[in-house]
């Protein structure tokens, strides 16, 4: 019965669901062979039917969640931050912007004493739930570029 619980535990793992999302992203990385093929392709097949009718009934407020590419891109650059460490990442943005995020959050730190476990617990939770979405955007992304090539059902 505790091989059980333990088997879920481990399921729902940060480790797991980190290893998931850089497997759906190092998969998409090699499923995507010409990413400029995927240039204002919206993600979603069901937005971009959305965003045709809503052009078509005249003037409207168009707000694009982005195309295919700017996940593709946005997805590597998050893994490689993830694979490479965020210090490493936070000192290219310092770089283009003068202050990193780390010293900001250093900054936060001295103003604000919290419950550190409540705080873990938060954060954890939240790159959870973030890191779950990012991974079906991954798989989303993949899926949609097979059937914009022509082989959505190879494999299956």
């Amino acid at each position: 019965m505790m091989q059980i619980s333990d088997s879920y535990s481990q399921k729902n793992s940060l480790f797991n669901t980190m290893n998931r999302f850089i497997g759906a992203v190092k998969n998409m990385d090699q499923t995507v062979m010409v990413p400029s093929l995927i240039r204002d392709v919206p993600l979603d097949e069901d937005k971009a039917v959305n965003d045709i009718r809503a052009a078509s009934n005249g003037p409207t407020t168009y707000f694009s969640d982005g195309d295919m590419y700017s996940y593709y891109v946005l997805l590597k650059s998050i893994k490689n931050d993830m694979e490479w460490g965020v210090l490493q990442a936070d000192e290219r943005r310092k770089d283009m912007h003068g202050v990193g995020a780390l010293e900001i959050s250093r900054m936060d730190a001295e103003d604000e004493e919290e419950d550190l476990e409540k705080l873990f617990r938060f954060h954890l939770s939240g790159l959870h739930t973030v890191l779950s979405k990012l991974t079906g955007k991954a798989n989303t992304l993949t899926n949609r570029y097979k059937q914009e090539i022509g082989i959505g059902d190879w494999g299956y």
